[in-house]
This record gives structure tokens, sequence and C-alpha cells, in this order.
């Protein structure tokens, strides 16, 4: 069940330590939906939702999917959707790239789809910018993670969520432009890799 080695090892480097239990409070209900439904042998579906589905959405759609992947959870299945499609931001794609992830472009255009894979025996989790409601996505029977605080806002209802989940990032697009900005989606990423390695951790199979 092995990741590619680039990824394994920045895993294995990641701090539970640094979350705060302020913040365990949080990703509270997200462990207690995978464990009831891991437990009860169930399918696992999880949609991280933001407004343009272009940053945070997808990063944790990835993390999630690699995380479920790294610790042997099964039936688990991750999307990602926006209140409006967009697209994945380069800097997303070229920050996993940096992190191990074989990054394919498998459609060019204003809205580009990549393949990106953690390992190379897995399916690459299929990326691009598209609505929640998407037919991509599940219909029914899934937790919706609010990845943004204007989403979480702006959709109190999720149609088809079994549950919808609060787990917001503040947004590298902030610092867009900017020399900071290498650095801020990697810090990013690494705050949900790591959020995203709790939450799996907590899971007994």
């Amino acid at each position: 069940m092995a990741l590619f080695d680039t990824i394994n090892q920045f895993v294995s480097n990641l701090d539970t330590t640094s979350i705060s239990e302020e913040r365990k409070q949080t990703l509270a209900p997200l462990v207690e939906y995978v464990l009831e439904k891991a437990n009860n042998g169930k399918s696992i579906r999880l949609n991280f939702i933001c407004t343009h589905n272009s940053r945070r959405s997808h990063l944790s759609q990835i993390w999630a999917q690699t995380m479920a992947h790294y610790f042997e959870i099964k039936n688990v299945s991750c999307y990602s959707g926006g209140t409006e499609a967009t697209a994945l931001f380069p800097m997303v794609a070229s920050t996993l790239a940096k992190t191990g992830f074989e990054v394919n472009t498998l459609s060019e255009g204003k809205n580009p789809i990549y393949g990106i894979k953690f390992s190379e025996n897995e399916h690459p989790v299929i990326c691009f910018s598209k609505r929640m409601d998407d037919d991509f996505n599940p219909k029914s029977d899934f937790a919706a993670i609010m990845t943004c605080s204007q989403a979480d806002e702006g959709c109190p209802f999720v149609p088809g969520a079994k549950k919808r989940i609060p787990v917001t990032y503040d947004d590298p697009k902030a610092f867009d432009g900017t020399p900071q900005q290498v650095e801020k989606y990697s810090e990013r990423s690494k705050q949900i890799a790591t959020e995203m390695f709790y939450v799996f951790s907590q899971i007994q199979n």
C-alpha cells in the first residue's frame, strides 16, 4: 500500500502535535463520521467544498484520499466542489508535484483536468473545478466538508449531504503574485496534510 517515496517521506515527517486542542475539536465531527462509517463497513464519501473549487478544496480532497490509502482505510472516496466552477489554480498542482505527487494534465483549456497520483498502483485523483452538485460528485450519503468560511456561510444546506462539517482554512490566494506565494501554498498544503493525517490516524481497522 506504499505511497511514492517522496510523499512517504513527507508524510512520515508530519507533526500532529502542532494541531491545537481547539482545532482537534473542529476536526472531531469529521473523525466521528469516518469512524462510524468505517466501523460499520460502509462506503465513506467526503466532498470538500469551497467557493471556487480551485485551491483548498482540492488540497483537502487529495490529502484525504492519500491518507486514507496510507492508513489502509477501505472504501474511501474523496471529492471536491464549489458554489461555482473556475479552474484548479496552477500553484496547487505545482505544490503537490513538489511534494512528490505525479501530476498529469489530462486536458487543457480554461478549466484543465488533472490526474494526480500518490501511489503507482492506485487510480489517480481526477481534479478539475466543478460545482458541488456536478455529476462527477455523489448525490447522496456523503459528508460535505466546508473548507472556506465563505462557502460555509453561503451554503447552510448542501443537497444530499448526510452531514455538513465546517473545517475551514485560510486562503493562500491572499499571497498570489507576492514573494511569499510558494511558501504560503506549501504551508497550507502541509497544514491540510497534517490534519488529514490526524483524522485518518484515529480510525482503527
